[in-house]
């Protein structure tokens, strides 16, 4: 009976409530207790940079985690994937008999291939710390304290505001390249425009 109930619960959960997420804040993002931060660092092409240089930016690194030892790094891709646009466009193509469509699905597939190579490089680099049991007031020193350790360190830092994130995890969960513009309440979006109309 105790199970039965369990798995009752769990299937009404949103996608949301299973990854922990309650809302944004006024600095990040709360996840369970704890309140996530999320700073953009810039890349570095160290394929230009001398050994000794390499050197160092890997100390500023390890001096980076050292001061702020609980910190997460995140590399992932900065825009869309199209793979699985593209598998799609390749298994209509092999069915498709008209030449018409055919053509206008091999247009599509060039198009997304050539988007993908212009974006292929295209990375974004993520330092997200969390802040356990702290009320507003000390998230926010905690923000400034780790963004200037980042900084101090040599490294092109900022923290990212809640359209930024957003749009990271559309992108980081295959949502959407759009994140930034998605409603923050599911469904928000049309509560407004029937408002609107009544």
């Amino acid at each position: 009976m105790k199970k039965d109930n369990e798995k009752k619960k769990q299937k009404g959960r949103s996608v949301q409530e299973l990854l922990g997420i309650k809302t944004f804040t006024k600095y990040g993002l709360s996840v369970g207790r704890d309140e996530l931060l999320f700073y953009t660092v810039s890349p570095t092409n160290i394929s230009v940079l001398s050994r000794e240089n390499i050197e160092i930016k890997i100390h500023n690194l390890m001096m980076v985690l050292s001061a702020v030892p609980d910190i997460e790094i995140n590399c992932t891709d900065s825009c869309e994937c199209f793979d699985n646009n593209k598998i799609y466009l390749q298994g209509r193509l092999s069915q498709e008999e008209n030449q018409k469509i055919r053509d206008m699905l091999k247009k599509d597939i060039g198009m997304l291939d050539e988007m993908q190579a212009e974006t292929a490089t295209a990375r974004q680099f993520l330092f997200i710390a969390r802040c356990r049991n702290m009320k507003p007031e000390q998230v926010f020193q905690q923000a400034n304290r780790i963004e200037k350790i980042i900084s101090d360190q040599g490294f092109e830092v900022r923290r990212m505001g809640k359209s930024e994130i957003k749009r990271f995890l559309a992108i980081y969960f295959d949502a959407s390249m759009n994140g930034d513009h998605m409603p923050d309440i599911d469904g928000e979006q049309f509560l407004e425009v029937q408002s609107e109309s009544e």
